[in-house]
């Protein structure tokens, strides 16, 4: 594309009223969209199962933190 047809696009772009400036952008966003949809290969989502696998949390473990969050709640000087 040569600096000429970009100042022409430019200049059409421009006469444009916002509203239709928007319209315009929001229509080669979604064509921009697609284009990289179709570029990208899809990767395929990794699994959380197993993500925790090895850990075990106690409900003493869940409560002890409750506790030590809540200790200095509600704060008087807030």
């Amino acid at each position: 594309m040569s600096i000429n047809e970009v100042d022409h696009i430019t200049a059409v772009f421009k006469s444009l009223s916002r509203l239709e400036q928007i319209e315009l952008i929001e229509q080669l966003t979604g064509i921009f969209k697609e284009e990289i949809a179709q570029e990208e290969p899809k990767r395929p989502r990794r699994s959380l199962a197993g993500l925790w696998e090895g850990v075990s949390i106690s409900t003493e473990d869940i409560d002890e933190v409750r506790r030590d969050m809540m200790k200095n709640f509600p704060r008087e000087d807030i």
